[in-house]
């Protein structure tokens, strides 16, 4: 029997395959961070994030704050969320919020249907 894990953000294949290596599940959409390559990982999109801990950290606060600004035309509300997803590859708090959410997520998509 195979499981999929229900946070989404895992940065092996195992966790989402069963074991098994196949292409198509290999290109499944997932986000979160790749522990592996040190990557931002939002569907198909692969953003690298810088090596150090402050500067992820500084960039995972200046996107929540640009996100609260996300009235004005160039920015958007998106950024929170994203600036978590940052953020958590570092803090606890930020992890277990975002750990939190992928399970709510993840049971309120398999309820559904």
């Amino acid at each position: 029997m195979t499981s999929a894990c229900i946070c989404g953000v895992c940065s092996h294949l195992l966790c989402m395959t069963g074991g098994k290596d196949n292409s198509r599940n290999a290109r499944q959409k997932r986000f979160g961070i790749d522990h592996t390559t040190g990557k931002l990982v939002l569907g198909s999109l692969h953003i690298p994030l810088p090596r150090s801990r402050i500067a992820r950290v500084f960039t995972g606060v200046l996107l929540i704050f640009c996100g609260i600004l996300g009235f004005l035309p160039v920015l958007g509300f998106w950024m929170i969320p994203l600036g978590f997803i940052v953020l958590s590859h570092d803090l606890p708090f930020a992890r277990r919020w975002r750990r939190r959410f992928s399970v709510w997520w993840h049971r309120r998509n398999t309820s559904e249907g």
